[in-house]
């Protein structure tokens, strides 16, 4: 097992009572859904966990940092995905909490996402007769 997917199981156990955890590859790490809601990130042997605005504070005082990554211009961009503090991979009800709430932030922006619609199912304008 790769540090990765052993940190996906470290996920997995600390919420094996709250529904299905799986891990898909994506951009060399695993992208980690619970139930279909995408809100964790695993790469480099490091967890990135789904954040809210409220919840940013909380990863700061822990001193923690977002995810970034450098775009096709060089810019670097930050995300809404913050590194799970290493003392909670020893704390299971702890991180358990940690990851509720980043599945929560997670289901709250999806919701608040409209559904787009493709532009060949756009409804069109009857021509005036």
């Amino acid at each position: 097992m790769s540090a990765n997917e052993d940190l996906l199981q470290i996920l997995k156990d600390a919420l094996e009572r709250d529904g299905s955890v799986s891990g898909r590859r994506m951009f060399g790490g695993l992208g980690v859904y619970s139930d279909g809601t995408f809100f964790a990130i695993i790469t480099g042997g490091t967890i990135y966990l789904k954040t809210s605005d409220a919840g940013r504070t909380r990863f700061a005082d822990e001193g923690s940092a977002a995810f970034s990554y450098t775009t096709k211009t060089g810019r670097t961009q930050l995300t809404s995905y913050w590194r799970l503090p290493d003392r909670l991979l020893d704390e299971p009800d702890e991180l358990q909490d940690w990851a509720r709430a980043s599945i929560s932030a997670a289901r709250e922006v999806a919701a608040a996402k409209t559904p787009r619609r493709s532009p060949a199912k756009a409804k069109r304008k009857k021509p005036a007769r």
